[in-house]
């Protein structure tokens, strides 16, 4: 009775959240596990990368793999991609050396689903790790040789994005001394830094890992800060770079910023925080409007679109964010459900194209 209640629930969720499907996939010699969601697929396969992350639960695993893959599918549908949104979530050790085994394993599963899904490098992954992917299924991209690392895009569009909301917020869209706090200096994290500082933004910065910090340092002219101290920095700009969930009940009293806009996922614990931040005037630019830059670039590798192109398409969140800002204000409503009106009309208006045939 246990296992159904258990399964009962997991498909009240599934279905509360609009998705099409779950698959939970094991390989035991591997010690590889993993939840792949699908969310929608109406606008095209559903694309999303994998992530590698040692999860405290299973639920846990299951509520990433559901939120990241639904953002998957609103970014696609806010940037005109002709894709849908899925994501996948391995449970374990990301620094695990084994990694041949794992991920060809993973490549399995993801041949098994014919198309609907593809993937791609996210938290954990790498290039090399997409290629054993690609020994096992023509549904992967992001491969070395081919689009590779899409750090660089991505960080394009969030500083084209912090850039939109400067504009919106200050009435230019110039960064020079302002201050900017960034969260995560990953790869992302980084060229975020690089393209702030080289506007002449002033840097507050820090991570996890002490020798990220001293390399922006180095560079950059940044100043450290210990990792909860971010939140209470008085700034312009937060910019989020790292894991998700950092605009919450106990961050939300602490921040002292007029803008939040940064490369992470699911920036907002819950939905109600993009309400707190409208009603407390601070300018939000949703996570999977100004981060779509990645998923630009894997599905310019479909496309085969160049890099020059990636960059230019990545560029227009600029344009994207200020459309967003406009509606937000016109209409009164915070941010994070503008974005999710424009997204849900788009997937909606084609779906009822598909019907109509």
């Amino acid at each position: 009775m246990f296992f159904l209640a258990e399964t009962m629930e997991i498909f009240d969720t599934v279905a509360a959240t609009g998705h099409e499907q779950l698959l939970f996939c094991y390989e035991p010699t591997s010690g590889y596990r993993c939840i792949i969601a699908i969310h929608d697929t109406t606008l095209g396969p559903a694309l999303g990368g994998t992530r590698f992350w040692n999860y405290a639960n299973e639920t846990d695993a299951i509520r990433d793999a559901l939120r990241l893959s639904r953002g998957m599918s609103y970014k696609a549908a806010i940037a005109g991609l002709n894709l849908g949104g899925g994501k996948s979530v391995i449970i374990g050790d990301p620094r695990t050396p084994r990694r041949e085994a794992l991920f060809r394993a993973h490549g399995r599963f993801i041949e098994t689903l014919a198309g609907r899904y593809i993937t791609a490098e996210d938290v954990g992954t790498s290039v090399s790790d997409m290629d054993y992917v690609r020994m096992e299924t023509e549904y992967v991209t992001g491969l070395s040789g081919a689009s590779g690392d899409p750090s660089p895009v991505t960080a394009f569009g969030v500083y084209r994005g912090i850039k939109a909301a400067t504009q919106a917020r200050y009435g230019s869209d110039s960064l020079h001394g302002l201050t900017v706090t960034v969260q995560g200096l990953g790869h992302v994290g980084y060229y975020v830094c690089q393209y702030l500082a080289t506007e002449g933004a002033r840097l507050v910065v820090t991570d996890i890992d002490e020798e990220l910090i001293a390399r922006v340092v180095r560079e950059f002219g940044a100043e450290p800060v210990a990792r909860t101290a971010i939140y209470d920095v008085e700034a312009n700009i937060y910019a989020p770079c790292a894991l998700g969930a950092t605009i919450n009940d106990d961050t939300l009293t602490r921040l002292k910023v007029d803008i939040v806009a940064g490369a992470a996922n699911n920036v907002l614990a819950e939905p109600r925080h993009g309400v707190a931040l409208h009603e407390r005037g601070v300018l939000y630019a949703p996570d999977y409007v100004i981060n779509a830059g990645g998923l630009i670039n894997v599905y310019g590798e479909i496309q085969g679109w160049t890099q020059d192109q990636a960059m230019r398409k990545a560029g227009e969140i600029h344009d994207t964010l200020a459309r967003l800002f406009a509606l937000s204000a016109e209409e009164g409503i915070p941010t994070s459900e503008a974005a999710d009106r424009i997204a849900e009309n788009r997937i909606r208006e084609i779906g009822q194209l598909q019907l109509s045939r």
